[in-house]
């Protein structure tokens, strides 16, 4: 595990970089029983499987000074609260 997280780290988090280390451990945890045997085919581990369309994330919202829920002028109510 700690193997993967330290791929993603190196690759800005692009996951496909790291699919082998990910299917390695989907491996280990179908072997040792703490999970339910499954088609690794089925689960995007195909040979023939690819990923589309992943690009790395330039964070150019940032960069121009967006700030996630700063967009919120007041504070919104649950249904339940009057």
């Amino acid at each position: 595990m700690e193997t993967y997280l330290s791929c993603l780290h190196s690759n800005k988090d692009m996951h496909h970089k790291c699919k082998h280390l990910s299917k390695e451990y989907l491996e280990c945890r179908m072997d040792h029983e703490l999970m339910a045997k499954e088609d690794l085919n089925k689960l995007g581990y195909a040979p023939d499987a690819r990923v589309m369309g992943a690009r790395e994330y330039d964070k150019a919202k940032e960069r121009e000074g967006y700030i996630a829920g700063k967009h919120m002028d007041k504070p919104n109510k649950w249904w339940f609260q009057s």
